[in-house]
C-alpha cells in the first residue's frame, strides 16, 4: 500500500512539473508583468501622477526641483481652502502649482503689508515667509477658485492674472507627497 501511495505522489509532481519551456516562462513572467503594467497605467491615468516643481513660487513649503505625487481630482466641490492644487490655466501652457486661498463665493483681501483677509477674517498664514506688499481684492465666482504662491515676493499668481479665477475643472489634483529629495519626503499641508 506504501508503494502506491509514493507513486501517486511521484505522479502528482511530474504533472505539476509538466508546463516547461516558452509556456511556462509566458505564464509565469510575461502575464505578470503586462498585468502590472495595465495596473500601473490605471493609477497614473485615474488615481495618481508625479510632478517636478519648475519654480520657487510656493518656498518653502515647496522648493524648485521637488517632485510629488499628487492625488486626481473628479469632484471641484471637495477642493478645500488650504490645498496645494495642480492646474492648468487659460493664460499659460503648462501646469500650475498653487495654494487654494479663496474658494466659490469668498471675498478676499490682500492688504497691510501682504495679510490676507477672508471674508472680512485675518488669515493665519505660517507658511508664508516671504510676503509681499501688492494690495488687491477679488469675489471668487461660483465654480471658481482663487490660487496664490506660499512665496508671495517671488510668485506669478493671481495678483497678477489677467484672469485671476480658476475654473474648478481645470484643477487636476490635490499634491500630497513630497517623494525627492529623499530626505524631505513628506505630505504636503
Amino acid at each position: 500500500m506504501t508503494e502506491n501511495i509514493e507513486n501517486i505522489n511521484v505522479d502528482k509532481h511530474d504533472k505539476k512539473n509538466s508546463r516547461s519551456g516558452f509556456p511556462k516562462f509566458f505564464f509565469d513572467w510575461i502575464i505578470p508583468i503586462i498585468v502590472a503594467f495595465i495596473f500601473a497605467q490605471l493609477i497614473i491615468h485615474f488615481v495618481v501622477f508625479k510632478i517636478t516643481v519648475p519654480t520657487e513660487s510656493m518656498v518653502p513649503t515647496v522648493e524648485a526641483k521637488d517632485q510629488i505625487f499628487v492625488t486626481k481630482v473628479y469632484d471641484p466641490s471637495k477642493i478645500k481652502r488650504g490645498d496645494i492644487v495642480v492646474f492648468k490655466s487659460d493664460e499659460f501652457s503648462f501646469l500650475l502649482l498653487k495654494r487654494v486661498i479663496g474658494i466659490p463665493g469668498d471675498k478676499i483681501e490682500i492688504k497691510d503689508g501682504g495679510k490676507v483677509y477672508i471674508n472680512g477674517e485675518l488669515k493665519d498664514e505660517p507658511y508664508v515667509k516671504n510676503p509681499d506688499d501688492k494690495q488687491a481684492s477679488f469675489v471668487v465666482p461660483e465654480g471658481k477658485y482663487l490660487m496664490l504662491g506660499d512665496n508671495r515676493a517671488k510668485s506669478n499668481d493671481a495678483r497678477y492674472w489677467n484672469n485671476p479665477y480658476i475654473d474648478g475643472t481645470n484643477i487636476q489634483g490635490i499634491a500630497r507627497l513630497r517623494v525627492y529629495p529623499f530626505d524631505r519626503i513628506s505630505f504636503l499641508k
